[in-house]
């Protein structure tokens, strides 16, 4: 995506779109990331002169590299089993009630913590996290970009530093990792090589900005100054939660599984995290990727709340046989079992606008902070229907858009040392005065919503 930013004009455009498909090899599941890294590079190819060059991506995963800075594999992809009954051992060494006060982390099976416990490390010298081993590729500099290492779980969102103790009873060798560094902190520049090959005249510096994707999107949300705002990022995960000025750690609040990571400017993103569109993309795999708009026309006409799943359940979390996933649960909490694509595609909507509902009420209680307006960003604006169940269930006015939201709140913070933008607050003006933005109001079904709620939590 190319950004421009003026005072008053914020533009994206795509420069180059390619896939990202995962690769299952008999070791498990793995990233393609040389093939992304080719895709890096076309992109900048097409995108032609630039100023500034940002990289946000997924969180949690990594590459490793030996002595000499060469990657060792492929990454590891979080949807991988390598990782099953690993949270119990790491447990017996610091209780999880431990974990969570020092490190604020909500527990996930993926987190980075875990995965190192599986990982076999002796032959690594260096772990970069995935945004920052492609920025290692562009300018040859090291670093970990800290909204992205709170993900790892082994960052202290109090201190915003390395949980040094946690690490040490874990036998985890903090100094695999690069320094760390800011969003909005210099990176380094194209390498003569990169200049070359795709047809750029340096320099060009690379900035840090809000390299996990999540944190990038909540810094676009274009929330108006004293506004009292929970946040959904949608896309294949639902990100629903918080923008606070300090952790919460309760007890409380790590059964409710709710996370704290680092977001821009000293905020922390108080959110949990949900299955997502995953559930509905999954699906429309299986189905051979019928015409979604036609498809939620159809289910916007099914029958609502008939039968609800729990969006937040780790058995939805493997890929494949989706549709019978999501009908066997169902039957098994003796709800209507939904058959036709239309039903099954209602019930992921209805589940996730349910399962939002959950996670602004919850957020709301644990922080202890009234909200007035849901924003969601990302791909899931695009669906009408879920933002207006969104709304519907949280009983809240939704604002949906931007829908680039990640790509934006990058293009925020590069241009930041341009003066182009000063702050986190700046930068959201600027996106409300600049982006589309479309609002659903709550048409008044609370009751079903709680019914529903409890039909769920009964089973």
């Amino acid at each position: 995506m190319v950004g421009r930013v003026g005072p008053d004009s914020l533009e994206l455009a795509e420069a180059h779109r390619f896939p990202n498909r995962p690769v299952r090899v008999p070791e498990g599941l793995r990233w393609d990331v040389l093939g992304l890294y080719a895709g890096v590079l076309e992109g900048l190819r097409a995108a032609g002169r630039v100023d500034s060059v940002g990289i946000d991506s997924w969180a949690v995963d990594y590459g490793l590299l030996d002595a000499d800075g060469a990657l060792l594999g492929n990454p590891v992809h979080y949807r991988d089993a390598r990782t099953e009954g690993v949270a119990e051992k790491v447990w017996a060494s610091v209780p999880a009630e431990e974990l969570y006060g020092a490190t604020g982390l909500q527990y996930a099976p993926f987190n980075t913590l875990y995965q190192l416990k599986a990982d076999q490390l002796t032959r690594a010298d260096r772990l970069l996290l995935i945004p920052d081993l492609l920025t290692y590729w562009l300018t040859g500099e090291q670093g970990t970009e800290l909204t992205n290492a709170s993900t790892t779980q082994l960052i202290d969102p109090r201190t915003r530093t390395w949980a040094t103790v946690v690490a040490q009873r874990l036998g985890i060798d903090l100094e695999l990792f690069a320094p760390l560094r800011q969003p909005g902190d210099p990176a380094g520049f194209l390498r003569p090589e990169v200049l070359e090959e795709t047809g750029l005249a340096g320099p060009v510096p690379v900035t840090a900005v809000g390299s996990h994707d999540t944190a990038s999107a909540v810094a676009a949300v274009p929330a108006a100054d004293g506004e009292r705002f929970a946040y959904i990022c949608t896309g294949t995960w639902s990100l629903a939660g918080l923008e606070l000025d300090a952790p919460v750690l309760t007890e409380e609040s790590r059964a409710a599984n709710f996370t704290n990571e680092l977001g821009l400017d000293g905020t922390v993103r108080y959110l949990r995290n949900i299955m997502g569109l995953w559930l509905l993309q999954e699906c429309l795999r299986a189905w051979g990727e019928p015409d979604l708009g036609a498809l939620l026309l159809q289910a916007s006409k099914s029958p609502a709340l008939r039968s609800v799943v729990d969006a937040g359940d780790a058995a939805f979390l493997a890929p494949g046989r989706m549709p019978e996933r999501i009908a066997e649960a169902c039957r098994d909490s003796g709800q209507p079992v939904p058959e036709s694509p239309a039903h099954i595609t209602r019930c992921i909507l209805d589940s996730l606008a349910l399962a939002h509902r959950r996670a602004v009420e919850d957020a709301q209680r644990l922080a202890d902070r009234p909200v007035d307006v849901v924003h969601i960003v990302g791909g899931g604006t695009r669906n009408a229907l879920l933002c207006q169940l969104t709304a519907d269930a949280c009983g809240l006015p939704v604002v949906a858009g931007p829908t680039e939201a990640a790509a934006l709140g990058n293009v925020l913070v590069q241009a930041r040392p341009h003066g182009l933008v000063r702050d986190l607050a700046d930068g959201r003006r600027l996106l409300t005065r600049t982006q589309p933005l479309t609002r659903y109001e709550p048409r008044g079904q609370s009751a079903r919503w709680r019914e529903a709620e409890a039909r769920l939590a009964g089973a």
